[in-house]
């Protein structure tokens, strides 16, 4: 069983690395964020009081992260281990974390503010489906709209200038400082995120000792 922690400031890839390592190593790839939003997006009562949260640029009270951390730990349908990313971002969570749950490696994923700022104001929304762009490396085929479903795509709330600042400057104020506490028992492994995601997924798997990462063949017709 595999156990895996992935860290990095939003815009670094943690959602996208998470997959790839999942897809052919049978993980269940566990993301705060996206239980967060699927909230929002079915108006439960957890997604209004997200929705107020990401609106103001503040993070989740710790109490709220790790409800829903260890409700979703708890169905233990990860029978070949998980990769967790969104969590833990402070002090306590990690604290929280290291005493409920033994994982293997913690994943550093490094990248610097500018890219982070150049990256994250580049992304685009569907609100009717879901589906995520990227007006950098992942352009919708008519501009402005989603190419599942042609709904108007929207920038996410959390996603303007001044919520992106505020974010930076708590995760560097309290994320990073979780790196020292898992230092004292886990593993870190520092990747840089600024390559390609194909480039940043086999470093992950060259320090993990994992097999190679093999990119999906698209079938010919």
């Amino acid at each position: 069983m595999r156990k895996f922690v992935i860290m990095g400031v939003q815009g670094s890839g943690k959602g996208t690395q998470s997959e790839l390592l999942c897809t052919d190593l049978d993980l269940v790839h566990i993301s705060v964020g996206d239980i967060f939003r699927w909230n929002v997006q079915n108006h439960t009562k957890l997604g209004a009081q997200v929705r107020r949260t990401m609106t103001a640029g503040e993070l989740v009270g710790d109490d709220m992260v790790e409800s829903v951390v260890r409700e979703r730990l708890d169905r233990h349908d990860w029978n070949f281990g998980f990769v967790i990313d969104g969590f833990p971002r402070n002090g306590r969570q990690a604290e929280f974390f290291m005493e409920s749950y033994d994982i293997d490696a913690v994943i550093h994923l490094e990248l610097p503010d500018d890219e982070v700022r150049r990256r994250v104001l580049s992304r685009r929304l569907c609100p009717n489906c879901g589906m995520d762009y990227n007006l950098i490396a992942d352009r919708p085929e008519i501009e402005g709209r989603c190419d599942i479903c042609g709904h108007e795509l929207i920038t996410r709330a959390d996603d303007t200038p001044e919520a992106l600042d505020a974010r930076l400057r708590d995760y560097h104020q309290k994320t990073r400082p979780v790196l020292d506490i898992f230092g004292r028992k886990e593993v870190i492994h520092d990747i840089d995120a600024r390559p390609s995601a194909e480039e940043v997924q086999q470093s992950i798997r060259d320090q993990l000792g994992l097999p190679p990462y093999k990119p999906a063949v698209a079938l010919s017709t």
